[in-house]
């Protein structure tokens, strides 16, 4: 068989397709519309290898409509008008309509997504897109007005499991093999594939094309074959893509969180995907800032520091600076209480009619303009007692505001 083991075993109907449960039940919304072929436009939204494509193969076998398969990095908007026009010649297409399945659809620029919308709109076209990057920013969002996103998850351990065994047992797949392996063997495929059944497919493929026969015509499929042949557990992580933003996200939420493993953890996934380490030397900065605030100044001191070590070193010993100092950040106590002072103070400045600077503390370089009253009546705080004075400062408008309220967690500095 000349075509990968991972596109033989495409499922052709919902019976055999496995996973996302969550969509495809048989009580859910898209598996009563496509089991009736009364689909509209939707966007198949997950990460690679979860099914997307087969779900649109799926699909395929199921609709009376005709059905186009187009893929967004090599076509253009004359394919959509070729399409457009074939389906519109009731000579060749009865139906009128057309499924069109549009792998990647965020590789089309807007000029090319805008393309869509009349035909989309009027039906002559139902759209399938399928991206594993998230539509809400990657998507015409007139386009996505006029569909239903299906967010499709990451297939569990069982699920790949399943599907190997499918493939193992099927006359599609590797059924004329005498192949040995066992639930434990299975199982360890299924977990270095991290949810990508293509992977967790052509992993096996690999190793039964690779492994000798043994005298009794069977091939012995072992963990040792399968790390050879999967090689490194595949990391969900695209530093570009939407699991860059679900990482930072998790990490920054982590050292706010004051979880230390949980920060390391995703440090390192962000280090092993690739992430860029001064990008994450000053989400560690912000965070000492933002959320540890006063609670422990020196916290921004080590992350500052940290970040310029990461400068002058790069990885890999990078990874131990940035590790120290998102471990410090992440064990320091925390205060966001500066952060919210500045944000209403922005606010008020912004928004609000604030009044005027007190004269009293203007700025007088000359006498012309003491005359006029700046400067005047200003009191210098170093000559009173522990260097203090009470006198205004705000504006008469907002002179009793408190934009900043100390936080129980903050160092005393004993100048309230």
């Amino acid at each position: 068989m000349d075509k990968p083991l991972a596109y033989r075993m495409m499922p052709e109907s919902l019976e055999e397709y496995v996973g996302q449960e969550h969509i495809l039940g048989k009580d859910k919304m898209l598996y009563r519309l496509i089991k009736a072929d009364k689909l509209s436009s939707i966007i198949l939204w997950g990460p690679p290898g979860c099914g997307k494509t087969s779900l649109a193969k799926v699909i395929a076998n199921t609709t009376k409509n005709k059905f186009v398969q187009l893929n967004a990095v090599t076509a253009g908007v004359g394919d959509i008008k070729q399409v457009v026009a074939e389906t519109e010649n009731l000579m060749m297409n009865p139906t009128g309509r057309v499924v069109l399945f549009l792998d990647e659809i965020h590789r089309f620029s807007k000029l090319q997504q805008d393309a869509l919308l009349p035909c989309v709109e009027n039906g002559t076209v139902i759209l399938i897109g399928a991206t594993t990057e998230n539509p809400y920013f990657e998507v015409n969002k007139a386009l996505l007005s006029r569909s239903t996103v299906f967010k499709l998850e990451l297939l569990t351990i069982n699920d790949i499991s399943q599907l190997i065994k499918n493939a193992l047992k099927s006359d599609k797949g590797l059924d004329g093999y005498n192949i040995k392996i066992d639930e434990e063997t299975i199982n360890h495929l299924a977990n270095l594939s991290n949810g990508d059944v293509r992977t967790a497919l052509t992993g096996l493929e690999i190793a039964v094309s690779t492994t000798d026969m043994q005298k009794d015509g069977s091939i012995n499929i072992t963990k040792d074959i399968i790390d050879e042949s999967v090689q490194k557990r595949i990391i969900q992580f695209d530093k570009n893509g939407d699991s860059h933003y679900d990482n930072i996200s998790a990490f920054i939420k982590s050292m706010r969180g004051s979880d230390v493993d949980a920060t390391l953890f995703y440090l390192a996934r962000a280090i092993n995907g690739g992430e860029d380490p001064m990008f994450l030397a000053r989400r560690i900065t912000i965070c000492a800032s933002e959320d540890v605030g006063l609670a422990n100044p020196n916290a921004l001191v080590v992350a500052n520091s940290a970040m310029q070590a990461v400068h002058m070193i790069g990885m890999p010993e990078a990874r131990i600076i940035l590790a120290e100092a998102a471990t410090y950040v992440a064990k320091s106590p925390k205060s966001n209480s500066v952060y919210l002072a500045i944000d209403k103070a922005l606010e008020d400045v912004a928004n609000n009619d604030t009044g005027t600077i007190p004269m009293h503390i203007r700025n007088a370089p000359s006498e012309g303009m003491k005359e006029h009253g700046y400067g005047q009546g200003y009191k210098y705080p170093h000559d009173y007692p522990q260097h203090r004075v009470v006198q205004q400062y705000l504006p008469n408008k907002v002179k009793d505001k408190k934009y900043y309220i100390k936080d129980e967690t903050e160092i005393d500095f004993n100048n309230e």
